[in-house]
């Protein structure tokens, strides 16, 4: 099975000059429990609908298939609007590594996420000086708990 291993982190608004070229991303989640989430995405003019598999540390098990437009956004149309994502995703290389870098809009505007892949989970990773606290760990910055929660660092104390 397909592993995906990933580190995250927020990000301070520094990073915002690189991000030159990106592409618009719109995803809302048709399952999610403690084990599973099915989502789809549009992603420019291409839809993917993922499962992911239970989180433990910073992987876990992920596949991804691209589906024809028509199918995402029929299956986006059953999300409703406020628990959907969008956010411009910019890959930037620092380091010799490429970075995703998520800067959301709608509900969440003004949240940036940086993401980086790794082949495992105790790579060494050179920090770009832009990201600030590791989110790896807290769910509250997992995609599909955003679609339908505020913005953790908006949250009241």
């Amino acid at each position: 099975m397909p592993l995906e291993i990933e580190r995250k982190f927020l990000c301070t608004p520094a990073v915002l000059p690189l991000c030159q070229s990106g592409t618009l991303l719109v995803q809302g989640y048709l399952y999610t429990d403690a084990n599973n989430t099915l989502r789809v995405r549009r992603a420019g003019d291409r839809a993917f609908l993922t499962w992911k598999g239970p989180k433990s540390g910073a992987s876990r098990e992920e596949i991804e298939t691209e589906v024809p437009l028509s199918m995402g956004e029929a299956l986006l149309a059953d999300v409703p609007m406020h628990a959907r994502i969008q956010k411009t995703r910019y890959r930037i290389e620092h380091a010799g590594a490429v970075w995703d870098l998520d800067v959301f809009g709608g509900a969440h505007d003004g949240l940036i996420l940086a993401e980086i892949e790794m082949a495992h989970e105790d790579q060494f990773v050179v920090l770009p000086p832009w990201v600030g606290q590791e989110v790896t760990a807290d769910q509250r910055y997992r995609n599909s708990r955003l679609a339908t929660w505020a913005r953790p660092d908006r949250l009241a104390a």
